[in-house]
Order: C-alpha cells, then structure tokens, then sequence
C-alpha cells in the first residue's frame, strides 16, 4: 500500500484493495473513508467489498464519493465534519489519493495559511498550486493558464488510447502526443472470460501502464475532469489545465454496479460473480468447480455493453465444464437477456442454438436484472411483455454471472462532447466529432452502432490516426471506418464461433471460409483466441502494427 501521512490524524492513499484491511488495522488506523465512486475501473473494488473487510477488521468506514476534479466547497466541510466525528487516525483513499487530499485541503480552509496546506500536501507527493487558483477564482478554473500544450492528446489509455497513439506516430514518428490515464495498470480485458473458465491465468491479463506508453508519449498521469473543447482544453483532477491542438477521447465506459440494487453488496461472495471485473474472474471459475448441482443463471443487461458475446460466453464455457465433470444433468442453467434475441447477427445464432440445446439452457429473452439479493440468493427480473407490459419475475440461484449495465463514464456523459443519451458523438466514418472538428472519439465511448470490442477499436485506430494528421495538413484524403467488429464466442473449451460483422450486421470474415467458417464451431477459431490474439493485441494493435487494419481511404 502506498500510504502517504498528511499529520497524525489523517493519511491517505490510491486504491486500497479488501485484502489491504487487517493490515491497516495491525498498523494502527481505526477508521477509513472511501471518496472515489463504484464503477471507475475495471480493476477497482467496490466500496461494498472495502465495507465488508473493514468490519470484520474492526475498522470505521464511510463512503464519501467525488468525482475527478469535481470536489467541491460542500464536500470539503463535510470532509472536515467527518474527520472530527471519526476515530483517529483515519486513511482516506481514492483512485490516486488527490481527492481526498483535495478535500483535506478544502477543510483547512481558515485553520491554516495556505503555505501550509500547499506544504503538507506536497511532502505527501499532492500539487495542489491548481487548488489555489480555482479557490482565488471563486470556483472558476482560468483555462487561459495551462499546465501543459501538446499538438495531440488522447483522454484514455486502454486498448484505444494506446493503438491510436502507436498508430500516429507510425505515420509521424515526431508527432507531439499526449496520453491522460491515472491508471498503472493496463488490461486484456478480453482475456476475462478465459479466467473465468480456467483457461488463462489472472496475472497473464495485466501489464503495467508505463511499459505500454509508446515511446515518445508523454504520459499524464491524471483523471480528466471536464472538457471545454471551444477553448481547446482539458480540466484535470486538480484543476490543472492542459491544452491541445488535435483531441482523441477514448476513456472506455463505466460499469454500473450501482444500476441493480443489491449488486455492488453481495458481489464476490453468495455466488454472485461476474467476468467484468478482474479480480472476480477467478471467483467464477471457483464458483463453476464447485457447482455439482442446482440452479446457475447468466444475465445480459440492455445495450450497449462491451463485448456483447462475453454473457454467453461465460456460459458456454460454464456448461462445458459441468459436462466434462459429469453433473451437467444436474444442473439447471437459465439466461436472462434484456433482449429479444440470442445474438445480433442472425446467421450466427443457429450454432449457438444447437449449444443451447446440446447443454439444456433455458432462454428468457426480455428479462432484466432489476435487483439481486445476495445473501437470500434471489434474482429479480423485469420482463417485457409482447403487448409492452411490465411485470416483476424471481428465481432463485446457486450461482449467478452477472453482467452490470453500461453508461459511458460520468465526465463525459455531462461533457459538451456527448449526445443526448452521454456518449461522446461522432461520426459513425470519419469518427470526428460532429460539432468540434478538432475532436476525434473511438472506443466504446462513442455513440458508433458498432459492437463495443477490442476488435473494433483495433480497426478504428488507423482511421482516427489518419484523420487527425490529415487535420492537422498532413494527409489529402480521409480514412473510413466500416463498423467492423469481431466476438470470439467460446462455444465450449477448444471450439468458438467467430463473429465477425460491420454496420449493420453484414458478414466480414477475416479467413476463407475452407479455413474458419465462422457460422459454425472451429478449433482454428479457438486457437486464434488462445494463441494468437493475446500477442496480436501486445506485440501489433499496442504497437502500431496493423495487420488486417488498414482503413479505407476517400477523398476528402
């Protein structure tokens, strides 16, 4: 843990984990306030897990959420309130620990000079010369002065960030970028679900961020806080400004735990596990060796989600497993689909049929997860009637993957960028934004009608690459993105149907069909998941190879 001591009374830190909690307690903390808000990271854990390990720790624990670079005048005295109600010393953390030094900071106010706020906050390795100005400026944040100016910066440094930004400078290797993520960590998130079945093991999905950064990127490590694109410039955890010439958004989505009551309390234990989150994909592949018998269910939430296949995914291999080990007959697996159909594109759908057949899965197209009861082990459905009617349908469960659902994250949802349903809003081609045309989005931020996975941002890179050097004047012509997306549906262990679609559903193999067809089950398919694509996405998507990527050019 880094923890880092502000005075006696109080320390704060990045993320803390559930298992970080005796250990604060054998160090001599009595009390622990959480200030960052569920749903961040996919790596964070949720405020209901550090809850749970607190008490059984001994410890106080409250839950004061801010959002980046959005802590306020209010939150700083209620900081204060609390730190004087609560057993000392108390460990505030967040994504980083500037939250919860901001609102120390903003607690001081009038008990000391600002020199010693800037002093106390800098031995612990907090800037917050940012702090001073908004609060000199009455809240406002001068976005005339700027921390720092860069030619490209792109907001975001998962799979996206990283692809677009090795995808410029293969073209301009002397282009001036900027990547901002807080994150150390990055993820193979589509390497989950392989966890999950016992197929990978957890830590091959992980890297550290600083390895990934291409050479030459200036890394800014720091949460966005707001945009204000008519000024050209980005507001950061902190208020420290940065500007740019050409900007690339890519921040991901937010998985919204808090969107089924009950969920975020019970997740990692009484069954309930979902692939989505890293530290929980071992947790499902425990749950499904010991499952001998009973009922299992798998839930999809309403589109969009990223990687819509991952649901079934999960399933699929579940099942196998139970039928490898013999007690796959007593087992009752049920999937509960938000939607109307099995998958989006229908000439996949009479292979996944025959596997929901060959396993017994009972389909419940039109239900929601509306509440989950973890302790009681009961699921709450919403189902949609054929007449548009609603009514509230239980079962109950011995495991239950959960799939949460999706909003894009809160900075951008009430950012200038977004559309009226808070996905930044681009153009389904050119993926430029429709109103500010030094602005590009990719990723599963956008408002594109594409399939929200790792493939398609693969192929989005090279068209925002393109596009912004040809904004910039170095490129007569604009690239072209077609929608394509790919979803390796793991069928069962050692065989997957490959889906792969552009806009509007039209088929887009990558492979003759004598080699992979991907409308039926194949062995190739899946060592293409096992063996080829975790190094295709390390060794060419993160760095700037575009193998089977090149965009489609047209004329300006």
């Amino acid at each position: 843990m880094d923890i880092r001591k502000l005075n006696d009374e109080l320390s704060v830190a990045p993320q803390i984990s559930a298992a970080d909690l005796d250990g604060l307690k054998a160090a001599g903390f009595r009390a622990v306030i959480c200030n960052r808000p569920d749903g961040e990271g996919a790596d964070q854990p949720l405020y209901s897990e550090i809850e749970r390990a607190a008490h059984a720790a001994g410890l106080e624990v409250h839950y004061m959420p801010a959002e980046p670079g959005k802590v306020s005048d209010e939150q700083g005295v209620q900081f204060g309130e609390l730190m004087a109600s609560m057993p000392k010393p108390v460990l505030a953390y967040c994504r980083t620990g500037m939250r919860s030094t901001t609102m120390w900071a903003l607690s001081q106010s009038g008990k000391l000079n600002l020199p010693q706020i800037l002093e106390t906050a800098n031995r612990a390795g907090y800037d917050l010369k940012a702090l001073v100005r908004r609060i000199v400026n009455q809240g406002r944040t001068p976005s005339d002065v700027a921390e720092a100016q860069h030619t490209v910066v792109i907001v975001g440094g998962g799979a996206a960030g990283i692809a677009v930004a090795a995808s410029l400078l293969a073209r301009s290797p002397k282009l001036d970028i900027a990547i901002v993520d807080p994150a150390d960590v990055h993820y193979y998130q589509p390497g989950w679900t392989m966890v999950g079945a016992g197929v990978f093991k957890q830590q091959e999905t992980a890297r550290a961020m600083a390895s990934l950064i291409p050479r030459g990127v200036h890394w800014i490590k720091a949460a966005v806080a707001a945009f204000e694109p008519e000024r050209n410039s980005l507001v950061l955890d902190g208020c420290r400004v940065v500007k740019y010439e050409q900007l690339i958004v890519c921040p991901g989505l937010k998985l919204n735990w808090a969107g089924v009551p009950g969920l975020a309390e019970t997740l990692g234990q009484n069954g309930v596990t979902s692939n989505y989150l890293y530290h929980l994909a071992p947790y499902t592949w425990e749950l499904v060796q010991k499952l001998k018998g009973g009922r299992a269910l798998f839930t999809q939430p309403p589109m969009p989600i990223k990687c819509a296949g991952a649901p079934q995914k999960a399933m699929y291999l579940s099942a196998d497993h139970w039928r490898r080990s013999g007690v796959l007959d007593k087992i009752d697996i049920e999937f509960y689909n938000a939607g109307a159909v099995l998958f989006g594109v229908p000439e996949y759908v009479p292979a996944l049929n025959e596997y929901v057949k060959s396993y017994g899965i009972d389909l419940k197209f039109s239900h929601n997860l509306t509440a989950i009861d973890g302790p009681a082990r009961i699921a709450t459905f919403t189902r949609t009637n054929a007449d548009g009617s609603k009514e509230s349908v239980q079962q109950s469960f011995d495991m239950i993957h959960v799939v949460p659902p999706q909003v894009a994250p809160d900075f951008i949802r009430v950012s200038p960028l977004a559309d009226a349903a808070g996905w930044v809003d681009v153009d389904p081609a050119t993926l430029r934004h429709k109103t500010f045309a030094n602005v590009h989005g990719l990723g599963d931020a956008t408002n594109t009608p594409n399939a929200k996975t790792a493939a398609a941002a693969r192929k989005q890179a090279p068209v925002v690459a393109h596009n912004v050097l040809a904004a910039l004047g170095g490129a007569a012509t604009l690239a072209r993105y077609d929608g394509y997306g790919s979803c390796p549906l793991t069928v069962e262990r050692g065989k997957i149907v490959l889906a792969e679609f552009l806009y509007g559903g039209k088929l887009a193999p990558s492979f003759p069909t004598w080699l992979i067809d991907g409308t039926r089950p194949s062995r190739l398919a899946w060592l293409l998941k096992e063996r080829i694509l975790p190094p295709l996405y390390w060794q060419g998507m993160l760095k700037g190879r575009e193998w089977l990527a090149q965009p489609e050019m047209t004329d300006k």
